[in-house]
């Protein structure tokens, strides 16, 4: 899930060398954490969080074929 996460942020980005995925395991889930640039975190949310939106959607339907909970969180 990293490795789609991160292609997803840093082809939205301008600055793709500051995106940072993680990942880590809380009990049944998988929450990978996304972190960018502070100037670039409009374009990773989108207007009224579609982006964001759309990203969680496209990971949780990858997540599917692999019978687990992904969470995304979008950091600072």
């Amino acid at each position: 899930m990293v490795g789609l996460v991160e292609a997803i942020a840093k082809s939205l980005v301008d600055d793709p060398d500051a995106v940072e995925v993680t990942e880590r395991e809380d009990k049944n889930v998988t929450v990978v954490q996304l972190k960018v640039a502070a100037d670039d975190m409009g374009k990773v949310i989108g207007k009224q969080g579609r982006i964001a939106k759309a990203i969680r959607t496209v990971v949780k339907a990858a997540a599917v074929r692999t019978n687990k909970k992904v969470v995304v969180e979008i950091v600072q």
